[in-house]
């Protein structure tokens, strides 16, 4: 690869990881601020208490914590691989990005048995957004250098 390729492909994925950072903080500050999530649960599910609302949004939180530390160490460890030239790193590159596609659109998508989706639409986008970042690098990593 160009170092010019390897430069992109990074701040692309330096930009993923600190996406992944304010992905992993949002539902945190819904907690403080506008309880979109417990707002979503107790509407899927109206006969809950609060406290159980309240258990249901903390076990949320505990779940979308784990997927985004996971998520900064995935952008973590593949950015050192590419930075220093390791063969492996432009299929890790891949790899990690399927998985982020994969685990963003099941913060997305997946109903519970509510039949409403488990999160709100805002923070499931939201969720999207480090793998747009994924695409970006991806496609750096893999593009063909020119000839000139």
């Amino acid at each position: 690869m160009r170092p010019h390729q390897v430069r992109g492909a990074l701040g692309a994925m330096y930009a993923g990881l600190a996406l992944t950072v304010l992905t992993t903080i949002a539902p945190y500050a819904d907690r403080a601020t506008t309880h979109l999530l417990a707002d979503h649960i107790r509407a899927g599910y109206p006969t809950y208490s609060p406290a159980r609302i309240d258990s249901a949004a903390t076990t949320y939180l505990v779940l979308l914590s784990v997927i985004g530390a996971l998520g900064a160490l995935a952008w973590t460890v593949t950015a050192r691989a590419v930075g220093s030239g390791k063969r492996w790193a432009r299929p890790a590159a891949t790899g990690m990005l399927l998985l982020g596609i994969c685990f963003g659109l099941t913060g997305l998508l997946v109903k519970d048995t509510s039949g409403a989706t488990g999160l709100p639409p805002a923070l499931g986008w939201a969720g999207m957004l480090p793998a747009l970042a994924g695409v970006v690098a991806v496609a750096l990593l893999w593009r063909r250098p020119r000839l000139t």
